[in-house]
This record gives structure tokens, sequence and C-alpha cells, in this order.
């Protein structure tokens, strides 16, 4: 029997749409794709990753506000674009470096909830590290979007993976990925959906976020928890009995991870 997610609530008028973007640095969505993007989608926050200086543009052209973080050594870094101005600039926050890259955190207080822009390292154990460090400059009410170069369960504690389900990447046009994400505490979504790829190697994805109701949020954040755990021992428990069951091949040998 499949089971169906329940559908998600309407939204009330304290909801706001995010839309965040890895645009592919250089080669990839240009000012002009932005400008499109925004009038068609009207986001009241537009996350990006991979921005170079000359996104540095897209307020002449729709006015709003813009910030910019580069990443140490790199021509690209992260970029939050609004049609109205913020209260305060988005905090840099540095991240556990991997080998290659510096990384860093853009995180927006956006008066009802806090908002971080993520590009994580490829790295599957680092980059839940850099969650974590992330978690810790977010308030109670928060969400994290951009590309999150994860496989599986992000697993940070307190949060729950609300952004659409479809793979939002394809790994040299051929495996299809869920990189971008968006997870949250103490907030609703009410909307999620994968928007066209256009000339990046990434598709946007767009979600409408609102507070959850007082006395909520520690709920969700233990059946979420719960749920993860979970699905974790059944998948143990499925690859033990596997391995208990399966007979030993003469030929067998075992390959290094």
């Amino acid at each position: 029997m499949l089971l169906r997610r329940p559908p998600l609530p309407e939204p009330g008028p304290n909801a706001k749409k995010i839309v965040s973007w890895n645009l592919l640095r250089r080669t990839g969505a240009a000012v002009e794709c932005l400008v499109a993007l925004i009038e068609r989608e009207r986001p009241d926050l537009l996350l990006m990753q991979e921005a170079t200086r000359e996104i540095g543009a897209l307020p002449e052209r729709v006015g709003g506000v813009y910030a910019w973080a580069q990443l140490p050594g790199r021509i690209h870094g992260l970029a939050m674009w609004s049609p109205t101005p913020w209260e305060r600039e988005p905090e840099i926050v540095p991240l556990p470096p991997g080998v290659l890259i510096d990384r860093v955190c853009q995180v927006l207080d956006w008066g009802g909830f806090g908002v971080g822009n993520v590009h994580l390292s490829h790295g599957q154990v680092l980059n839940r590290r850099q969650l974590r460090r992330i978690e810790s400059h977010l308030p109670a009410r928060a969400a994290v979007l951009g590309d999150y170069n994860i496989v599986g369960p992000a697993l940070l504690p307190g949060f729950r993976d609300v952004g659409p389900r479809r793979p939002t990447h394809a790994m040299v046009e051929v495996l299809p990925l869920r990189l971008d994400r968006c997870l949250v505490r103490g907030l609703v979504c009410h909307e999620r959906t994968v928007l066209p790829r256009g000339l990046s190697d990434h598709h946007p994805i767009a979600v409408r976020l609102s507070p959850a109701p007082e006395g909520t949020a520690s709920v969700g954040r233990f059946r979420g928890m719960a749920a993860a755990v979970a699905r974790l021992r059944r998948a143990g428990a499925r690859d033990g009995s596997a391995r208990r069951g399966r007979p030993a091949s003469a030929g067998s040998r075992t390959s290094p991870g």
C-alpha cells in the first residue's frame, strides 16, 4: 500500500516565498536569467550560489537590496537579493574548510525567522559538520537552503527536510541527485517546487514558509529525528539480514569502500 504525504497547509499572511539557485559560475545563469526568474516567480527572497561579481548588477535591473559573500580565493560565492530592505546585512559565517575550497554561509535575520544560504562541501562527513556550525548561528525559527552536496539525509538535529523531493542536478548528465534542499526548524512549508533549470546545471527550488504556531516546533523536531533514526535502523537491519542470508562464494572478496 502506498503512503501519501498529507497535503501542505494553506499559506497565511506571514508566509514568505524563497527561491534558491546554484547559478553555475560564469558559464551558467547570468543577470538576464535572474531578472526573468524574479519577474516570473516574485520571490520575497532569492538565494544564489556560485554567484560572480557580475551578478551584483541585479539591483540596477530590478531594484531591491543585494549582498554578496565571495568565497576565499574564488571568483564566486553566495548572494542574496530581496525586493525590500532588510534591517541588518546578512552575517558571513566561516565554515569548517575542505581540502580545496574554504566555505562560508550567509545568515539573514529576517525578522520572523532566520535564513541560511549554503553551498556545502562534497565530503559527506564534512558537509554535515558544516551544517552543525551553521545551526549555532541561527535563531529558534530558521530555514537553511541551497546546494547541500549531500547524498542521503542531512541529519541536522531539530530540522526537517521540507524541500521538493525531485532531483535538482544530474551528475555528468546521467545520475539525478537531489542536492538543492530546504531544512527548517519552527517553520511550516506551504509550497515547494522544482523550477525549470535554464542555463545552469542545477534547477532552482522554491518554497513558501511561515512561522509554525507556538508549541508545535519541538513536536515536529522530535518526530522528524525519530523518523530518521527509524529509517537508518531499518536499513541497517535489512543490510544485516541480507549479509547473513547470502551464501559465501569461493571467488568472492571484500572490495574497499
